[in-house]
């Protein structure tokens, strides 16, 4: 094997759901890098793999990445996991491997499991052009900011969230991305209680509401909008109060006409007559 930083993926449940090449890589690499070792040790345990594993996550990246570094200059072979899935998807790998791609290091992809991707395949959303937003803010006002610029994107939008958060998600995207917009909600994908359902996104908040919160991961989607699909007006009026807040009327308007390819003419009207009322 030559030596390099393999980014290898892992199972998101399913055990049996990893590569031959993956469980290979594992066992003839230098040291395993993985999010959480305790996590990791039960792949390991699975495939009988005894390489080297150490801890490499948010709160020692900064100390370890230049050992590490020196370590791949040196000739070393080593390689990144995370928890479950698919590195650097929401996960703290990507600044080791964006410094060892800075440094010229040899950088393996050894391709496997996604549960961004098993949700698109399973929500039955378009999936000919997607878009991966990862974890959307945990305050309302930054959440529904996000959604406010992905609003337009003529994709199906891909978010990941928890189940203590999902509930205030669905209703955010129902009030700012529209109530009758298609979109699907995936959970323990792999897993013994995996689960998919369909709806619109006002269905899909009201069921979650009378419903509860849901345990294990999620991955919520978004089918993308109907043509020349406008944002309801109460969207359009928040996000001008908030522009204006900040901004002269004329910027504030052109702004918002841009996120939402609008009419600048429209919009500046409707800024006025926000200002003229306030």
């Amino acid at each position: 094997m030559e030596p390099g930083l393999y980014i290898v993926s892992t199972p998101i449940g399913h055990l049996r759901d990893i590569t031959l090449r993956a469980i290979d890589t594992l066992h003839a690499v230098d040291e395993v890098l993985a999010e959480d070792t305790r996590t990791a040790r039960k792949l390991f345990d699975a495939y009988a793999i005894k390489t080297k594993l150490t801890a490499y996550h948010d709160h020692n990246g900064a100390a370890r990445r230049p050992e590490l570094l020196s370590r791949l200059e040196d000739g070393a072979r080593l390689a990144l996991i995370s928890d479950a899935g698919t590195p650097l998807v929401s996960d703290p790998g990507w600044k080791l491997v964006h410094e060892a791609a800075r440094s010229g290091l040899n950088i393996v992809p050894v391709p496997g499991a996604s549960a961004m991707l098993a949700g698109l395949v399973k929500s039955g959303l378009p999936s000919d052009r997607f878009l991966f937003a990862g974890f959307l803010p945990a305050k309302k006002s930054a959440r529904q900011k996000v959604l406010g610029e992905l609003a337009c994107v003529p994709a199906t939008l891909i978010f990941y969230e928890s189940g203590p958060r999902l509930i205030a998600s669905l209703g955010d995207m129902r009030d700012v991305l529209g109530a009758e917009r298609a979109g699907s909600v995936t959970r323990e994908l792999t897993k013994l209680f995996e689960e998919a359902r369909g709806g619109t996104l006002a269905e899909l908040a009201d069921h979650y509401e009378k419903a509860g919160k849901p345990k294990g991961e999620i991955v919520v989607l978004v089918g993308p909008p109907e043509a020349d699909a406008a944002p309801d007006e109460a969207v359009l009026k928040r996000e001008l109060l908030e522009a204006l807040a900040t901004q002269p009327t004329k910027a504030a308007a052109n702004a918002v006409a841009a996120r939402y390819n609008l009419p600048k003419r429209d919009v500046y009207q409707l800024a006025l007559d926000l200002k003229t009322d306030g």
